[in-house]
């Protein structure tokens, strides 16, 4: 009974989650136009920060309750899904994603280097304050290259609403406390099933935190806008590595479980390998979008090797 309670607190504690970054966004955007941001500026930073706000709040929460390994595993978990089950169900859906060239020539090179990056600067299982600020730069590198390249051009409506501030002020603190209950229910969980909190939190939080992106994705591949489903995947995966992995870091220690260096942080550099090579076409097919399905598959079955 018990178990079955705290399963049902990670499912709501997820929705209210994502649904209040989906009202923080909505409210930012509106006060942005209002304040005369450009509408394109709002979307490579608000909208992009928007979709990667589960992820953050999550990792923030765990490092101010002691579970810090969730921060890795969150991240990796996540980028591995956005890889692998946003990009295959919108290849899927679409039955062909195509997209352009400049996302090839500068955003694949930049995905491909900051999860190069990550392992490298994690197999001695520490992130130092020179690594986090070696992050930081890499974010900062990818935010202007998004902003002078134009490659995430969202079409923002001039939309002026009073309620803007409160979908910003409610946004937030529902993002805090569904963050805060997450993490709750993800320690209890951990000890009721005596699974580690890494592997919950590498698993069902990351597929969690991920749907943003997966909405996004597939909304945006329907309406055969190809470039935006799939530079979405590569925005959040680079905002994932270099942002909501250095942010917690200031706040506290974070903790690198050994199976995160010996299989799941080169497994996400493979699959990254693996993505590159299959956009080179600058198309991925219905059945490469089921290849891809299928190695999630696989690295599901090799989590529950793990904890049996």
């Amino acid at each position: 009974m018990e178990l079955l309670l705290y399963s049902i607190l990670l499912i709501a504690s997820l929705a209210v989650l994502i649904k209040s970054a989906d009202f923080f966004v909505e409210g930012a955007k509106d006060i942005g136009i209002k304040m005369g941001i450009s509408p394109f500026v709002i979307g490579v930073t608000v909208v992009a920060l928007g979709t990667s706000l589960p992820e953050l709040a999550t990792s923030i929460s765990a490092v101010l309750n002691d579970t810090s390994e969730v921060v890795i595993a969150n991240v990796v978990g996540s980028n591995i899904a956005n890889l692998l089950v946003v990009i295959g169900v919108a290849a899927i859906i679409s039955r062909r994603l195509t997209f352009e060239y400049k996302v090839l020539d500068i955003d694949l090179p930049l995905l491909f280097i900051s999860a190069l990056l990550m392992y490298l600067v994690l197999l001695d299982r520490d992130l130092s304050l020179t690594d986090s600020l070696l992050f930081l730069f890499g974010f900062v590198i990818f935010m202007l290259n998004s902003v002078t390249s134009g490659a995430y051009s969202y079409k923002v409506e001039p939309r002026l609403q009073r309620k803007a501030w409160w979908y910003v002020i409610g946004g937030s603190v529902l993002i805090w406390l569904s963050s805060e209950y997450t993490i709750v229910a993800i320690k209890k969980l951990s000890t009721l099933m005596g699974v580690p909190t890494d592997l919950i939190a590498v698993t069902a939080v990351a597929l969690g935190t991920s749907l943003p992106e997966v909405m996004v994705s597939v909304m945006a591949a329907t309406k055969g806008q190809n470039a935006i489903a799939v530079g979405n995947v590569l925005g959040s995966n680079i905002f994932n590595t270099y942002f909501v992995t250095t942010i917690p870091s200031f706040l506290g220690k974070l903790k690198v479980p050994d199976a995160f260096v010996h299989f799941h942080i080169p497994f996400m550099v493979g699959m990254t390998v693996v993505f590159a090579v299959i956009s080179l076409t600058r198309r991925i097919s219905l059945w490469e979008g089921c290849m891809l399905i299928a190695f999630y598959i696989y690295y599901l079955s090799h989590i529950m090797n793990e904890i049996q």
